[in-house]
């Protein structure tokens, strides 16, 4: 260990073997060599959340890169002829056994303003979510919440092709509200937002001739908020 012919008369406290100045490190007691610092450092557990997720001090990159990946796909549908038609929710596509439908559309938006407003909604939301649940957790959210939208969708559509993040979001929301029960926090701005994007996706429909997928809110909703009690409400060290 060390340069070569190096003269030492230093132990490592763990494995005994003679260390040279250059690669000891100073140790609670005495001074381990190299291997054994790494060794050790391997066997340390990872600090965590109070829910079970890895706990990071990073930026949340699963939020920012479900942004990008909406904002690029956005980009494709509209240079890319035809490529939104084959991605929507359209529910005798599905039946005929294009399944990837149920998640393809959650990334496809009609126009900037309803691309916007999903993402601007995922940005507030999705951080706060992420660092309490951890990565993995969160991802897994998502693409549940996800998922519960696009099949309330498909299961209550009979003929009208739908598309946006509007059931993951709203998966989001319902997550949050869940979390911040759990957590005994003031969170009435979540719930009035729910409320208000509730009844802005019966009533709009119902005064303009502008389509919004309750389906997919409602399927989105109810999931998130079960994924996120199945977390936060599971035994501690099941989580």
């Amino acid at each position: 260990v060390g340069r070569p012919g190096c003269p030492t008369y230093l132990r490592c406290n763990r494995c005994e073997r003679y260390i040279c100045p250059d690669c000891m490190r100073a140790a609670a007691v005495g001074h381990q060599c190299v291997e054994c610092v790494a060794e050790g450092a391997r066997t340390v557990r990872q600090p965590r959340t109070q829910f079970g997720g890895r706990e990071r001090a990073a930026a949340p990159v699963i939020t920012y890169a479900l942004i990008a990946i909406n904002v690029v796909v956005f980009a494709l549908q509209m240079s890319v002829k035809g490529l939104q038609s084959q991605l929507v929710l359209w529910s005798p596509a599905v039946a005929d056994g294009q399944l990837y439908r149920l998640v393809t559309s959650a990334f496809v938006h009609y126009g900037a303003a309803h691309l916007l407003l999903n993402m601007w909604a995922l940005y507030v939301v999705g951080p706060p979510l992420e660092m309490l649940l951890g990565r993995l957790r969160f991802t897994a959210l998502y693409a549940l919440s996800l998922l519960g939208g696009s099949v309330l969708v498909y299961l209550l559509t009979l003929n009208a092709a739908t598309a946006g993040a509007s059931g993951a979001v709203f998966g989001l929301f319902g997550a949050t509200l869940v979390v911040a029960k759990r957590l005994n926090l003031d969170m009435r701005w979540v719930g009035a937002v729910i409320v208000i994007n509730l009844l802005y996706t019966f009533v709009v429909p119902a005064v303009s001739t502008q389509r919004i997928s309750w389906q997919g809110h409602v399927g989105g909703l109810v999931t998130g908020a079960l994924v996120a009690a199945a977390y936060v409400y599971a035994p501690r060290q099941q989580r």
